[in-house]
């Protein structure tokens, strides 16, 4: 990956001014595509707006005042991706990294007691030494569990930073779940089914409004109503 990334040629889901400058910064290689995060430097300047220039970003980082996850990042290229939980040490303000409507990024405020705890897709499992088996979660985190009494796709609701798990969300019909890619990303709707394919193509998942995407798009947000504070809905 590129030290900097064109501005015109950003993903479609970075809310930055396309015309302002050439460059923007790249956020480095990690758990999350390209699409579905956002270098931290930007993250201050561009949506919490705590920074007028990529250099003030440097210095709130360096002065080891911003947390992610429960933990302090001072990388201005650490990737911020979906349901990770920003924290400002000298506001006591925390956020959350969601997706609005037209399938944007956008940082939620919530309360401290929100601001312990995450949302965490299960990618997929292995099996380790000692026969233990693996979670492997979208933001590249890893759990071992005793039993295997979770599928891909499931959600996790961990607390941070020790990543106890808390509850977890099924893709079942009647849950909530988010759209995190495609041409619907950032919709938010009840599950009505999951569609297998015999075939190599991926499962899909149907909700009540008709929208029909692929699993991998699909993130459930909680048992029957949202376990998370949604963001406010924005004019088209």
């Amino acid at each position: 990956m590129t030290q900097d990334l064109k501005r015109l040629n950003a993903p479609k889901s970075w809310p930055v001014p396309r015309k302002s400058n050439v460059w923007v910064t790249s956020p480095n290689p990690g758990p999350h595509p390209l699409e579905r995060c956002m270098p931290l430097s930007v993250v201050l300047r561009d949506l919490l707006k705590v920074a007028d220039t990529a250099a003030e970003a440097k210095k709130i980082l360096s002065a080891k005042r911003v947390l992610v996850d429960g933990k302090v990042v001072t990388e201005e290229k650490f990737p911020v991706g979906l349901m990770d939980v920003v924290s400002l040490v000298p506001s006591g303000k925390h956020y959350r990294a969601l997706l609005d409507n037209r399938g944007r990024f956008i940082l939620v405020e919530i309360g401290e007691d929100r601001a312990k705890w995450k949302l965490c897709r299960i990618e997929n499992k292995t099996y380790v030494a000692g026969g233990r088996l693996q979670l492997n979660l979208h933001d590249g985190r890893n759990i071992l569990v005793d039993t295997d009494s979770y599928k891909t796709g499931d959600v996790l609701k961990i607390e941070l930073p020790s990543q106890r798990i808390l509850d977890a969300y099924k893709l079942v019909q009647g849950n909530m779940a988010m759209i995190i890619s495609g041409s619907n990303a950032g919709q938010i709707n009840v599950v009505e089914e999951q569609v297998e394919e015999r075939s190599t193509a991926p499962n899909l998942v149907r909700f009540k409004n008709g929208i029909l995407t692929i699993k991998d798009n699909v993130f459930v947000i909680g048992n029957k109503t949202p376990e998370i504070l949604l963001p406010e809905v924005r004019a088209a």
